[in-house]
């Protein structure tokens, strides 16, 4: 898998050392991240993931040195590296190097660090996608920093992920502190019902994901009821179809709930369809322009 980054001004390659064991982050968990794709000539709504970069930085003390376009163009730069329509990861990321008080427990906002990775990674393709309930739970804004893309947030999903695996599931649905649904372990989760699409409203337990809203909207303009509401374990055991957004795999149906096997319908299919006929029409756009 090649890889480059993005440190202290310049590009490099391989696995290089970020970290040292005063490093704030190390032990305090000090770091957010974001993450976007490019495929096909297109990076769907990357400023959106830069901004996201930003405002993640900024609620957890940081103090971030790069503008969201700066980070974009600094993205753009590292796709430029790989060969035309690779499918990519992209992944910025700011943390901080030293403490702000005598425990070392608050980030010293102006340590703060940046890095920026890009590598290669296959877009996954629809096919048996298997979920089960985890017993893991997803804190309240109050328990954790949930308004962030945090990296302390994920070592639970990885334990959900594992609960998971170990019944023989390829992903795993958790619930909000209250007993709703709230995503699954790595993305967002949509369920259709009767033709329209249904997706747990965002409450602050989990990120609202950037193509969950990007997906909402086409299925909203293409005359597809897309409601953003509070959504039920049983809900999702009962529903005609099932399916998740996120930015690493972007639109995939869910094709087992328990032992509830379940095909890929009509609502889901749209998704797909739209959101990809969104993306690449981006790639067109660009290309008159130019």
């Amino acid at each position: 898998m090649k890889a480059i980054h993005f440190i202290d001004g310049q590009w490099c390659e391989g696995n290089p050392p970020l970290l040292g064991p005063l490093t704030h982050a190390t032990w305090m968990a000090s770091v957010v991240f974001d993450g976007a794709r490019a495929f096909a000539g297109v990076t769907p709504d990357l400023d959106l993931h830069c901004q996201r970069l930003t405002d993640s930085a900024n609620a957890f003390g940081l103090q971030p040195m790069l503008s969201a376009g700066e980070v974009m163009e600094m993205a753009l730069d590292g796709i430029g590296h790989f060969p035309a329509g690779s499918e990519l990861y992209i992944r910025p990321m700011y943390w901080a190097e030293e403490g702000a008080d005598k425990f070392f427990v608050m980030p010293k906002p102006d340590s703060t660090r940046f890095c920026m990775t890009v590598f290669e990674a296959p877009l996954p393709q629809p096919g048996d996608f298997s979920v089960c309930l985890s017993a893991r739970r997803r804190p309240a804004a109050t328990m954790a920093p949930t308004d962030a893309k945090a990296a302390c947030l994920y070592p639970n999903s990885g334990r959900a992920l594992a609960e998971a695996a170990a019944r023989g599931f390829d992903n795993a649905v958790v619930l909000d502190p209250e007993g709703n649904v709230a995503e699954l372990a790595t993305a967002n989760i949509w369920i259709a019902k009767d033709g329209a699409a249904h997706t747990p409203v965002a409450n602050g337990t989990f990120l609202s994901g950037i193509t969950r809203y990007r997906v909402g909207q086409l299925l909203r303009d293409s005359g597809i009821e897309v409601h953003e509401r509070t959504v039920t374990w049983k809900e999702v055991q009962e529903a005609d179809e099932v399916f998740t957004t996120g930015n690493y795999s972007k639109v995939l149906p869910i094709t087992r709930v328990e032992q509830r096997d379940m095909q890929p319908g009509p609502v889901y299919r749209r998704a797909r369809e739209l959101y990809f006929d969104w993306a690449h029409a981006g790639a067109a756009k660009a290309a008159k322009r130019a």
